[in-house]
């Protein structure tokens, strides 16, 4: 059932006062330097699955789609996002320490499983319990394989997860196809590859077939990104510039204001006209240039916030949580107005995926899938 909000303005500005003080809070100077750093790439997946919640919330848990708005608009960025930053890190450990495949397979796909195993068990135990539902074996089958061919938020046991199996699909070819010394065909390759899948009719709902259809650029674009990254050519160029800058400081420091503010703009402007309805062409579009506007604001600017940055690093967990929470078992909202109660969801997440990956953790710790 959606909940009813009488003040859906009022709400969204109480909300964004928090958030934006909690970010303002948490900001100091980042002296790493203009390097896809961990930090950055955790603040960036703290922004992105943000976006993903927010758009859950607003357009899908509450009935007046102004709560929210416009924070709740760029759901589909954020997706991006998560897709850019993840062919982005598998092809940059990858170029330094290139794992065998099955070693490759038992770290990583563990990572993404052990979680999600756990999430769908406490859930399953606690939809039959307490709400009473129980799910079709084959469904639940499915489950734990990681198939999720369904998206209905309202009667899944948890459909966003119809984004695990669309990163897993990644996450089993990557190895297959990765050439270290041409990183930009095997991201070429595995494009290529995902696009002729989807040119059959998979075994999956219309709709998150369509998904996949819109997010399949990301993984590969990450993937030409890093490659990017570690060229020579980059590097020449990176080169030139702190040499200019040393020269003309002021000058470079225009210029990269500059590139911020265009970049925000840029951004600002592909999410409130993001081609929704326009056809896939367009949504792929707008999307990858906001993912990549938000890209260059974060490489560019001289601050981090530590908040971000604590979300990105639980943001898988928050991901695999935050519905079913919400949704079926809300224990927030039904006692407190929605900003409030939207900000306290996010403590809520944030500690339970503590929770979440520290038991994640000692399980691979105990099988050995990760070294003390």
């Amino acid at each position: 059932m959606n909940i009813n909000i009488a003040n859906p303005i009022d709400q969204t500005t109480i909300f964004s006062l928090i958030l934006l003080s909690l970010v303002i809070v948490s900001v100091k100077e980042d002296k790493s330097g203009h390097e896809m750093l961990p930090s950055h790439a955790n603040e960036l997946k703290g922004i992105a699955i943000l976006m993903v919640l927010f758009c859950h919330i607003g357009y899908f848990l509450f009935n007046d789609h102004n709560f929210l708005f416009p924070l709740s608009i760029a759901g589909g960025v954020g997706v991006d996002v998560f897709l850019v930053l993840s062919g982005f890190g598998l092809t940059t450990s990858a170029l330094k320490k290139k794992l065998g495949i099955i070693d490759f397979y038992k770290k990583r796909l563990s990572t993404l499983y052990i979680p999600m195993w756990l999430v769908i068990s406490v859930f399953l135990l606690l939809d039959y319990v307490v709400l009473h539902i129980n799910y079709p074996l084959a469904t639940v089958i499915k489950d734990y394989f990681g198939f999720f061919p369904h998206a209905d938020l309202y009667s899944d046991l948890n459909s966003p997860l119809w984004y695990f199996s669309f990163i897993i699909f990644y996450y089993m070819v990557f190895p297959l196809f990765f050439y270290t010394k041409r990183p930009y065909l095997s991201a070429i390759a595995i494009y290529v590859i995902s696009m002729l899948i989807l040119n059959f009719k998979l075994p999956v709902n219309p709709d998150v077939q369509k998904l996949y259809e819109l997010h399949a650029i990301g993984f590969p674009l990450g993937m030409l990104f890093a490659y990017i990254l570690k060229s020579k050519l980059y590097v020449a160029l990176k080169i030139k510039l702190q040499n200019i800058n040393i020269n003309h400081g002021k000058l470079m420091r225009f210029a990269k204001y500059g590139a911020i503010g265009m970049a925000f703009y840029l951004f600002c402007h592909v999410t409130l006209h993001s081609g929704v309805g326009d056809g896939i062409q367009q949504e792929r579009l707008t999307s990858i240039i906001a993912v990549f506007s938000l890209i260059v604001i974060f490489l560019l600017k001289n601050i981090k916030s530590d908040f971000l940055v604590l979300v990105g690093i639980y943001s898988y967990e928050i991901y695999l949580l935050q519905w079913p929470l919400m949704y079926r078992y809300d224990f927030i909202y039904k006692y407190l107005p929605a900003g409030i109660g939207t900000a306290l969801y996010i403590l809520a997440l944030i500690i339970l995926s503590v929770i979440l990956q520290k038991g994640s953790k000692a399980i691979m710790y105990k099988l050995k899938i990760l070294s003390a």
